[in-house]
């Protein structure tokens, strides 16, 4: 037997029975108009008087003793299996959070790809912008300078040929 001694469970038994001789005392008790009558308890007796003996006071302590360890395993197992419970609905909820969280990263990854995939397909079309737009300046300032020597290079003839006119006229 855990937690109990023998020699507890004597003192006890020892306590009980003087109590129980205590109560085979008579006892006076007033009575209405002074007088006291004298009563002498009946139930309580010690226990071997009832025919019960130290070894059936200690057996049923035992089997008390036992019912009470057997509850208080019943209770431990309760709570046990509460944190068993408990512990499974955070694991559950530990893995449900995980994989949304892995959804999102995926899904973040996802667009990430996607923005990068825009991206450069945007700076693939500024760039062929870029040089189509460079190239049409680098023409069109090829044209104005081809023009503008052109231009030039017909004044030029003209203003020679006047030259030439105005030296013919004056020389001849």
């Amino acid at each position: 037997m855990e937690g109990v001694s023998y020699s507890n469970m004597t003192k006890r038994n020892e306590q009980s029975e003087e109590a129980g001789r205590k109560t085979e005392e008579q006892v006076s008790v007033p009575v209405t108009g002074g007088e006291e009558e004298v009563v002498k308890p009946a139930v309580e007796r010690p226990t071997q008087e009832m025919g019960e003996t130290i070894a059936d006071v200690l057996a049923r302590a035992e089997s008390a003793y036992s019912v009470y360890i057997q509850a208080e395993k019943q209770v431990r197992y309760a709570y046990r299996k509460s944190e068993q419970q408990v512990d499974a609905a955070y694991k559950e909820a530990e893995q449900r959070t995980n994989s949304v969280c892995e959804e999102a990263i995926a899904q973040a990854l996802k667009a990430r790809i996607e923005a990068e995939r825009r991206a450069e397909e945007a700076y693939r079309k500024a760039t062929e912008q870029a040089k189509k737009s460079y190239d049409d300046a680098v023409k069109q300032a090829l044209k104005v300078r081809q023009d503008t020597l052109d231009q030039a290079w017909e004044v030029r003839n003209r203003t020679v040929d006047q030259t030439w006119q105005v030296f013919a006229r004056e020389t001849s």
